[in-house]
């Protein structure tokens, strides 16, 4: 039987919901573009070059808006999902999907979630409902049902299965860390700062990218400068702002809505026609993502002998803080499309 409370609850959610869409969709088109700016651009080069667009659109906005810098208790967050998460993460996955296919790759990095929901659970002392464990499972299945059916395996190496799992592990570890410093700044702040955080650590590849600019081919420049404006401002941003409002375990398990966007996608731009065994593991995949986000009430907040280590009451906020919700900066999105 639905309450009101439950449906207030519900209503008030609805933003955290549709910011998450915002995400997981720009994400998924992401997938499509590295395609094309992947063959012209190596890993580093690459994830450089999108931290650049994206950095420059962050900055553009945080002038416009006048946002200052985030406060000191936010900064070890920004710091290591920025360094893990906008560095670690681009590089290493834009190299795994040279060594590996790209099924096989997103069967790989589909474990990302699975670690958000017990690392959650053991650093933040966030719980983890029945509910949301058995829709994962079932959206892990659908996505490998997804990668065995586009995979390669004849051709995957150890060292891009290694690359894909530190891919998956930077991904967890920067959304635990984010999560903290969304108690103390705003979504466009975590954002913008992390996003800046990624970029000098891809610095060391700026030779690289201006050597490879002059031969790519303007497509897979456009797509490199489209997935930092789009996948990268504008989705980490609307994540953040959704992470902000939600438990990570449950939002985590949001993303596994992007192998079945992926396969509609690359049939309509790539006229890349799924088999059934593909239809059926997105499919799978979205109604694993129902259960999780959709099929019980929100976990209520634990108590604090049995919160994780990165836990931090309201309280410790110096006097004078906003009331507001962290992450109420967040830009309007104008025309949209990992």
């Amino acid at each position: 039987m639905t309450t009101s409370s439950d449906a207030g609850t519900r209503r008030q959610n609805w933003p955290a919901i549709a910011a998450a869409g915002i995400s997981v969709l720009l994400w998924a088109s992401a997938f499509v573009s590295i395609r094309s700016a992947g063959e012209a651009y190596s890993p580093g080069a690459l994830a450089l070059g999108r931290l650049l667009a994206a950095s420059l659109v962050l900055v553009a906005i945080c002038l416009v808006r006048r946002v200052g810098l985030p406060p000191r208790a936010a900064w070890p967050g920004i710091l290591l999902s920025g360094a893990v998460w906008f560095g670690a993460y681009m590089v290493t996955l834009n190299w795994g999907e040279r060594e590996v296919d790209a099924g096989t790759a997103s069967m790989i990095v589909n474990v990302g979630p699975i670690l958000i929901a017990l690392l959650s659970r053991r650093l933040l002392g966030e719980g983890l409902p029945r509910r949301l464990v058995a829709g994962m499972a079932v959206s892990f299945a659908g996505a490998a049902v997804v990668g065995v059916s586009t995979s390669d395996a004849e051709n995957a190496s150890a060292l891009g299965v290694a690359l894909c799992l530190l891919a998956a592990l930077s991904y967890a570890v920067g959304v635990i860390a984010q999560k903290p410093a969304l108690r103390h700044a705003g979504a466009l702040q975590v954002t913008t700062f992390a996003c800046l955080t990624g970029t000098l650590a891809c610095l060391p590849f700026t030779g690289v990218l201006i050597s490879e600019v002059p031969d790519a081919p303007g497509s897979a420049t456009l797509n490199m400068l489209y997935l930092g404006v789009f996948p990268t401002a504008l989705a980490f941003t609307t994540w953040a702002f959704a992470l902000a409002r939600t438990t990570a375990g449950r939002l985590g398990a949001t993303t596994y809505v992007v192998p079945a966007l992926v396969v509609l996608m690359a049939w309509l731009a790539l006229d890349e026609v799924p088999g059934p065994l593909t239809l059926a593991g997105g499919a799978l995949c979205l109604a694993g993502v129902a259960v999780a986000r959709y099929g019980s009430r929100p976990a209520p907040p634990s108590p604090r002998e049995n919160a994780g280590p990165l836990a931090e009451e309201p309280a410790e906020e110096p006097a004078g803080a906003r009331t507001a919700p962290a992450g109420s900066d967040l830009p309007q999105a104008g025309g949209q499309g990992r």
